[in-house]
């Protein structure tokens, strides 16, 4: 069959699935518009990158400088420290915050008291629902020198209090862990989702073959909710330099900024304070080649050890 026959057959084909399910893709057409039109449509801004902006020129009318804002980016004598302390932080919360709420959701599906269980989660989720400046006051109470709960339990236990908001070393251990705090609930939903959905066959398989509780959480949990690990992990890959800069700049201040300015904070200063939007928008380019670049490359390992993969 020649090239122009298979086109014509599966042209054929999707329009008559389209006249079969008219009403099915009606009901997609609202998402696929918000989609286009919020996602796909600002993506010429992009050019933005590449010109030199003016606000009374317009984005097209602007002077073109291909990659001299990449290039000012690249050489410039804070650009080690950014990438440092984002890679540091993101790395920092993946390690941790990755695989706690997988922990989470295998410990509430072996939870044998139902009241105990809905405790637990109603008080691991609600910190998901309070707001970033909330968090990051209670965050700013909790660690205070003066009257803080960290400090008050430090020193009934003999040790001295800490400034950590001026310590650069603790402010990344901060940020990750009341982070955690905040996500970990919410973010073990999907695991526990994953975990009824196993087969009972198999857990009754293991416990007639003598399984204890470990062995059947390594050979049966485990493997049944491998697939929905490996997918979540290949998207937390795809935004490794995408730390948002609320949190970050919330609790930021000039004593930490050694180990808290990261790429989102640079250029939220530079980009809508300063006003600098060209540079700003090839920052925001270069870093959304880079997540794309580990993306594809941690896909492409997973598919290659795993099997499975986003495509």
């Amino acid at each position: 069959m020649s090239v122009q026959s298979r086109v014509k057959k599966s042209a054929d084909n999707f329009l008559k699935y389209l006249i079969r399910d008219y009403q099915i893709y009606l009901i997609l057409l609202p998402s696929l518009a918000v989609v286009f039109i919020f996602c796909y449509m600002p993506m010429y801004g992009v050019l933005i990158g590449f010109k030199d902006f003016k606000l009374k020129d317009g984005i097209l009318g602007s002077a073109w400088v291909g990659f001299e804002h990449f290039g000012r980016f690249l050489t410039m004598g804070q650009f080690y420290k950014l990438v440092r302390n984002t890679f540091s932080i993101s790395l920092y919360s993946f390690a941790v915050g990755f695989p706690l709420p997988i922990v989470l959701a295998l410990m509430l599906n072996e939870c044998q008291y139902p009241k105990f269980k809905k405790t637990v989660q109603m008080i691991s989720y609600a910190p998901h629902f309070i707001s970033t400046v909330v968090i990051c006051g209670m965050v700013l109470l909790f660690t205070n020198r003066s009257g803080g709960m960290i400090n008050n339990i430090i020193e009934a236990f003999g040790g001295e209090r800490i400034n950590f908001m001026i310590e650069p070393g603790w402010f990344q251990t901060i940020y990750v862990f009341s982070g955690l705090w905040q996500s970990i609930g919410f973010s073990s939903i999907i695991y526990i989702a994953a975990l009824s959905g196993i087969d009972m066959q198999l857990i009754e398989a293991s416990v007639l073959d003598g399984a204890n509780r470990l062995q059947k959480i390594w050979h049966v949990d485990i493997p049944s909710i491998l697939p929905t690990i490996i997918i979540l992990m290949i998207f937390n890959a795809g935004s490794l330099l995408s730390v948002g800069h609320e949190k970050i700049y919330l609790l930021q201040n000039d004593l930490n900024m050694e180990t808290s300015d990261v790429i989102s904070t640079y250029v939220y200063r530079v980009g809508l304070v300063d006003a600098q939007f060209s540079y700003t928008t090839a920052i925001g380019l270069f870093n959304s080649l880079v997540n794309l670049v580990m993306l594809a490359v941690v896909n492409r390992t997973a598919r290659a050890l795993s099997g499975t993969s986003l495509w």
